[in-house]
């Protein structure tokens, strides 16, 4: 196996993500029938940085989900929900004057529209002062997406402090492109380019650089030279495989074959796989291979959160994983240097 990956030095409380980002109740036809049909609605929810947090939780690693709710039921559904998969929620607020969002998914054969219902949000007042909390300032890293920007001017403002503003004590930072063409009057391509060129750890489809930022991005390389600026970037091409980069190497897994019954939260599972390898010190194959089998947890199932497999099966789906591809980029060092790459993304 290839080690080309560094590892953020821990804080005092040894590794803590904070994931930062709104999440809301979801509406979801129970019998696959589209909503203008269906009479049966579950009630469940939904947010990338939550989903984030909660499969890191079952990872076993120590996350933290950094929000507001509005001080309505469907707010106190949410907390109880992220709070009994294993993750901290004590430095989430309450907003009394704002409701929580809310999102429908509704299927039908060419995969599954979202309706989202945030205008106006407790999530949406969210801001850059948010990041002095003893909480996120505390932790290893910090996780946000490319949803967030989109919420709101402070929300952008939020994003862009949490990635471009550079304290030295500032904790590493990660951040999942996510776009999202929804939330957006016009795509936010140099936005989105600024926020990952300024972060440690960066994760985008290649479908999604494409729309963002050109068809001539046809490869993995490509992404990575628009990109060269983050640590570790990964590349994930749907299906097909995910590549990541980290100064002169990059290694390529392919996807695991998975039956999909929903694929709306994959990539949050992919990312936490992903993360939870990291700051384990795994390898990069075998970082790249845990954020596979659990973005399969999540294809298996019509929530956004679905459990990972038992013990056997995990290590089943390990060993089976095709042979990675490793290749040296340019001339000079295969691996990163630990000390200097942690130094550097803590801002020291």
């Amino acid at each position: 196996m290839t080690d080309l990956l560094w590892r953020p030095a821990a804080r005092a409380e040894g590794h803590v993500v904070a994931c930062i980002g709104e999440t809301m109740v979801a509406l979801a036809p129970t019998d696959g029938i589209a909503l203008e049909q269906t009479t049966c609605l579950a009630l469940d929810v939904a947010g990338a940085e939550s989903n984030v947090a909660m499969y890191l939780a079952d990872h076993a690693v120590r996350s933290r989900w950094v929000s507001r709710l509005g001080d309505d039921v469907f707010g106190r559904r949410v907390l109880h929900r992220v709070r009994a998969a294993g993750v901290d929620v004590t430095a989430v607020q309450t907003d009394p004057d704002r409701p929580t969002g809310l999102l429908v998914k509704d299927p039908d054969a060419a995969g599954t529209r979202v309706s989202y219902y945030r205008r106006g949000s407790a999530a949406s007042a969210m801001g850059p002062d948010m990041l002095a909390s003893p909480a996120l300032r505390a932790a290893t890293l910090w996780h946000l997406t490319g949803i967030t920007p989109a919420l709101s001017d402070s929300c952008r403002e939020l994003a862009m402090a949490a990635f471009c503003d550079k304290p030295a004590d500032r904790p590493a930072t990660s951040f999942d492109v996510n776009y999202r063409p929804s939330l957006w009057r016009e795509p936010p391509r140099e936005l989105l380019r600024t926020l990952a060129q300024a972060a440690d750890v960066v994760f985008v489809g290649l479908d999604e650089a494409q729309s963002l930022w050109g068809e001539e991005l046809r490869e993995a390389t490509d992404v990575r030279a628009y990109l060269p600026d983050p640590r570790i970037l990964i590349v994930k091409d749907g299906a097909t495989a995910a590549t990541a980069f980290c100064a002169d190497t990059s290694v390529t897994v392919p996807s695991l074959k998975v039956d999909i019954v929903e694929s709306v939260g994959a990539g949050d599972a992919f990312a936490a796989g992903f993360l939870a390898g990291l700051l384990k010190g795994q390898s990069a194959e075998r970082c790249l291979q845990t954020g596979h089998v659990t973005a399969a947890a999540a294809l298996r199932v019509t929530s956004d959160h679905g459990p990972l497999p038992d013990p056997g099966e995990y290590r089943r789906l390990l060993e089976r994983s095709p042979a990675p591809q490793v290749n040296a980029l340019a001339q000079g060092e295969v691996t990163c240097d630990p000390q200097s790459v942690a130094a550097g993304a803590l801002g020291q």
